[in-house]
């Protein structure tokens, strides 16, 4: 359960965070390959100052967002802020001098990429480290080992990965216990929810959830023709997910959502980030923020308590997993 003020335990870390927190993938602009377009980078401080006003407490970032731009972008807003919100960053995927993203959690590479975050962020120790993908495979145990000994060494708090699942979490603990879990979960996505989440739940691992909005798909404000125009920098204009039949059925369940959300008052983002956040395993989930504008129907997600009936009416939506019992 949270505390008087709405914050949830993370987990075994000790850390009490607020049930939505601030997303940086987008905001690393678009000169990467996964990139959402150009940004304002005024903007996207001002969101994050937005958000911290309004109650988020931490801010999850990567390495690989932008190529560092935005922890770059991340440190100049927080050096202007009086109070820090928590720093979740990530490490293991890096450029691989042809234009592309590769996976390497080789020791050095990981160390190398820890010293450059630290420096870019302007802070002394990263609250919670994780490992961003289980690529190379063959690699995750020294990846993992390198991250147990930044915490030892005090330039890490906290550890945990992102995208793992159940086999390579059990893999992990041989080594040490993994504090922190960070997976896709959605309306549109919602494989997590069925082993992943109870199997966190059980061993103690905190949990934050990544697009929660399914990258826009969930917010109202996307359209076919809003798709048709995304730039080519834009890494949803080439994606699976935004191409039928895919898309036809996401566009069905948000526009489902729109109807519920009118019904009961509020915005379809912050409904839909709320209904993660119904899961009894899940701690907190990332919004990602590029204007200020964006930031304050979201964040009402976070005292936004589900009934049971209207989580099962929301979960109902997704014909596919209809089945399936609320979270």
């Amino acid at each position: 359960m949270g505390d008087d003020h709405g914050l949830m335990p993370l987990g075994r870390t000790g850390l009490a965070i607020s049930r939505v927190g601030i997303g940086t993938w987008a905001i690393g602009g678009g000169n990467w390959p996964y990139g959402w377009g150009d940004q304002d980078d005024a903007e996207s401080i001002a969101a994050i100052h937005r958000a911290v006003e309004l109650g988020a407490t931490w801010i999850d970032t990567a390495a690989v967002y932008g190529l560092g731009h935005a922890e770059t972008i991340v440190g100049r807003a927080i050096k202007d802020l009086d109070k820090r919100p928590y720093i979740f960053t990530k490490t293991g995927r890096v450029a691989d001098g042809a234009g592309g993203i590769t996976g390497s959690l080789k020791r050095d590479s990981v160390m190398r990429e820890v010293e450059q975050s630290l420096a870019r962020l302007g802070v002394e120790a990263i609250d919670v480290y994780q490992l961003h993908w289980p690529d190379p495979a063959e690699e995750i145990d020294e990846g993992w080992t390198t991250c147990v000994d930044l915490k030892r060494q005090g330039m890490v708090r906290h550890i945990g990965v992102c995208n793992f699942n159940i086999e390579q979490l059990e893999r992990i603990s041989k080594i040490a216990e993994p504090e922190t879990l960070q997976p896709p979960y959605s309306l549109l996505q919602r494989e997590a929810e069925h082993q992943l989440l109870p199997f966190a739940r059980d061993h103690e691992i905190g949990v934050i959830v990544y697009s929660p909005m399914g990258s826009g798909l969930l917010t109202g404000a996307m359209t076919r023709q809003r798709i048709e125009s995304l730039p080519p920098n834009d890494w949803r204009s080439s994606d699976s997910a935004f191409r039928d039949p895919e898309l036809s059925r996401s566009l069905e369940i948000a526009a489902k959502l729109q109807k519920i959300a009118a019904r009961v008052g509020t915005a379809p983002a912050a409904l839909a980030v709320a209904w993660t956040l119904a899961n009894p395993a899940v701690s907190g989930a990332i919004a990602g923020f590029r204007r200020p504008d964006q930031v304050t129907p979201v964040m009402t997600a976070a005292t936004l308590h589900l009934s049971r009936e209207l989580a099962a009416e929301i979960s109902g939506l997704d014909e596919q997993n209809a089945d399936h019992s609320a979270p």
